[in-house]
């Protein structure tokens, strides 16, 4: 057999005729198919080259014992799990080079699941009702393609046909590409950044790529920064500037660039180079102005967008964030730095505008220094975050840390 092998993946008692078209669209292209079966409780209606009784054994539930009770809160979470684990181990070996399915509510719960298990760069298709709509419950921070069936996936017909060959196609193109996703000679370096700190970020990577490194730049509105230590983990980045923080903020006071509890753990762990910057930290970003909770009535706001608000935390708040991230930090073993610019931790914080407030900055900066291991120097600038200066400096740093690591 030639070609590359894509998986089919669908509830084969109620998809069974649309994936069978899909496997003769594939094999039609040159390529195989592997259909896997995630069904339970009806008669597939085609022939599965991973069957439901298997995917059900290796998320550790018989099948036998899922129709003994039938119910789809229990079973999904089963056949979701045995899934990944065999399309993973798949994919892993070299024997599956891409995954397309379709379903509806639950079957794009059930397959997406699958697809984010997988790793970045590896071709991922999903065929789904669902698709018009706010998708983030579905991709979160894969690299997830998500096309709209606009009809129900429930039988063929000219549209649904058409539709279903052309993922077909997408999944067999992809999985045809040659790129491959892996780090260079020199380490990938990971950059985030927000619109107020964007100057900055922009001269540190000028730096950074002068010096022969590739940057990947991160917006840190929440799934920026998590898809970003994900990648840390894949061993796909090497090394970060973490130029603005602002995810650490958002995530204590439930304000909407929340980037999970694990934000500014991940480098440390796995002992990559990391530069520190606080780059927006002192700013809750919120949707319309009436959307900012109450309790911070009176406070500051700065309109960024018709449809974003943001507010500046005040001294007290400043410092319980320092105290976070130095706790935060903990993880980090290896040298590293934490560089700060005292004039402005963002365009909307330098002398002039809403959110000058050195008194509040400093409560930040004393209670982060009280808690940092000492394997971590903290550098203080009198210049601002966007200032060409600081942020040549930071890359520079991050260049030593790197260099000394090699």
């Amino acid at each position: 057999m030639s070609g590359k092998t894509i998986v089919v993946l669908a509830t084969l008692d109620t998809k069974g005729h649309e994936a069978h078209y899909m496997r003769e669209q594939i094999e039609a292209m040159g390529h195989q198919a592997l259909v896997v079966d995630t069904g339970v409780v009806g008669t597939p209606a085609t022939k599965a080259d991973v069957t439901r009784e298997e995917v059900a054994e290796a998320g550790g539930t018989p099948l036998k014992q899922l129709l003994a009770n039938p119910d789809r809160e229990v079973a999904a979470p089963v056949m979701a799990d045995g899934a990944s684990k065999i399309v993973v181990d798949l994919a892993a070996k070299d024997k599956v080079h891409a995954i397309v399915a379709m379903g509806g509510t639950q079957g794009t719960t059930l397959s997406t699941k699958v697809m984010r298990a997988l790793p970045y760069g590896f071709p991922k298709v999903m065929v789904s009702t669902m698709a018009s709509g706010n998708v983030a419950p579905w991709v979160d921070i894969k690299d997830l393609t998500m096309m709209f069936s606009v009809a129900d996936i429930l039988g063929l017909n000219p549209l649904t046909r058409k539709i279903l060959a052309n993922a077909a196609a997408a999944a067999c193109g992809m999985a045809d590409s040659e790129v491959v996703l892996e780090q260079g000679d020199k380490p990938l370096v990971a950059v985030t950044t927000v619109g107020i700190t964007t100057l900055g970020a922009m001269k540190a990577m000028e730096v950074l790529e002068a010096a022969g490194y590739e940057t990947i730049v991160f917006h840190a509105i929440g799934p920026g920064g998590r898809a970003m230590e994900q990648m840390m983990e894949e061993g796909i980045i090497g090394a970060v500037l973490d130029y603005s923080t602002i995810e650490v903020s958002n995530e204590m006071y439930d304000a909407l660039l929340a980037g999970g509890d694990k934000r500014l753990t991940t480098a440390g762990k796995l002992g990559l180079p990391q530069v520190l910057c606080p780059g927006a930290i002192e700013v809750l970003v919120f949707n319309e102005p009436e959307t900012v909770p109450e309790k911070y009535k009176g406070r500051t706001l700065i309109a960024h967008s018709p449809q974003i608000t943001d507010l500046r935390l005040n001294a007290e708040e400043m410092a319980a964030v320092g105290k976070e991230i130095a706790s935060r930090l903990q993880h980090t073993t290896d040298k590293a730095y934490f560089v700060i610019p005292a004039a402005g931790y963002d365009s909307y914080a330098v002398e002039g505008m809403g959110f000058h407030d050195p008194e509040s900055d400093a409560a930040f900066v004393e209670a982060l220094k009280a808690g940092l291991p000492d394997n971590i120097e903290v550098i203080e600038r009198d210049t601002h975050i966007d200032d060409p200066v600081f942020a040549t400096e930071a890359a520079e740093l991050l260049i030593s840390l790197i260099e000394q690591k090699q």
